[in-house]
């Protein structure tokens, strides 16, 4: 069964820079991610950010576009990228899901592990109850962490 992680982020740290933590942790665990994003932009902006936040670190990623009748992942051509980024794609061959979108994406259950990053304004947490309901009354393994300032969980 899945198992979901709550990352509540309890700092003023841009949340996109927060999931580049993240990601950076798991990518070197040697797994494969898809992060789910709200918007194009917002999936540009973490591209950009990516190739950026640390110099001293190199994470291949890409962006998925997709083929807009079957929605498939047009990134699966790329077999040797562990990290890739879409908003409205449903990915192939990823075993972490890292979600940046308010909504449960329809394919969560396919992977090992859903990591709901969860931001600092109330919109987001009020969201972030809804989702942790969704999770809980179907029974997945539910784990909370609080993010404080330089917590590098």
């Amino acid at each position: 069964m899945t198992r979901i992680d709550f990352y509540q982020i309890d700092s003023e740290e841009e949340p996109l820079l927060f999931t580049c933590r993240l990601i950076d942790k798991i990518y070197h665990l040697g797994h494969h991610i898809h992060i789910h994003t709200s918007t194009v932009a917002q999936s540009e902006q973490l591209d950009n950010l990516l190739w950026s936040f640390r110099p001293d670190r190199f994470i291949p990623h890409l962006i998925c576009a997709h083929d807009d009748e079957a929605k498939v992942d047009q990134g699966a051509k790329e077999p040797g990228v562990r990290v890739k980024i879409s908003h409205g794609v449903e990915p192939d061959h990823c075993d972490i899901l890292v979600n940046l979108s308010n909504d449960i994406p329809g394919f969560f259950s396919r992977f090992e592990r859903v990591a709901e990053v969860v931001p600092l304004d109330e919109l987001s947490r009020e969201s972030a109850r809804i989702s942790y309901k969704f999770y809980q009354d179907r029974g997945y393994p539910l784990h909370y962490h609080e993010m404080k300032a330089n917590n590098g969980e």
